[in-house]
């Protein structure tokens, strides 16, 4: 996969769009505690592929990683238990014209660069608006600053990265959308949804 280089805009209950780098100040605590994170965590062994390889896929082991997110978020449909378990409501829905990636809910503790990836414990959860104008589930965001360790992977699929952050707050880094959600017609590791927006 190769990272999307569409400019994200966002929109905050209004129809007007508005650019991600205007932010919120829960957004900009959020951020600043992943640069915060990013710094003063050591380098840990990396699970990642060698260089310039990915392991062999294996799509029933794939498929048991996806359905161990999906166990594990379960409870997140619930948008005030991710709340409650320390997941930060960033306010914006970013969308593209590639589609909507919602809202990020983003859970500072759970941001560890170079650590294995847990699909049990996703750094940053996905909302947006349902039919009826309450947030729903639409997936995970596995993240990792940049501090130089190989590209990380979720089973046999790579994160896609490095690449700067998405505002002037957010650290160089690594990334992978999970849509656990919802449907994704362009592919369940896509970073936007063209059947979503904000």
């Amino acid at each position: 996969m190769t990272p999307t280089t569409t400019d994200h805009t966002a929109t905050t209950g209004t129809t007007e769009p508005k650019e991600i780098t205007t932010m919120s100040i829960r957004r900009l605590t959020a951020v600043g505690a992943l640069v915060a994170l990013a710094v003063a965590v050591p380098t840990l062994p990396a699970q990642a592929a060698p260089a310039g390889e990915l392991p062999r896929p294996d799509h029933a082991s794939q498929a048991a990683l996806v359905a161990q997110v999906r166990a594990a978020t379960a409870r997140f449909h619930d948008v005030e238990v991710a709340l409650a378990e320390g997941y930060v409501d960033t306010h914006e829905c970013s969308s593209s014209p590639d589609g909507a990636m919602g809202i990020h809910f983003i859970n500072p503790a759970l941001i560890a660069p170079g650590a294995p990836v847990d699909p049990t414990r996703p750094p940053v959860l996905m909302y947006g608006p349902s039919a009826s104008g309450e947030l729903e589930f639409w997936g995970v965001e596995f993240f990792e600053p940049d501090v130089g360790q190989p590209t990380p992977v979720f089973g046999t699929v790579a994160f896609d990265g490095p690449m700067p952050g998405h505002d002037p707050e957010m650290p160089v880094h690594y990334d992978l959308h999970v849509w656990t959600g919802k449907h994704n017609p362009s592919g369940l590791y896509a970073p936007f949804n063209p059947s979503l927006s904000c």
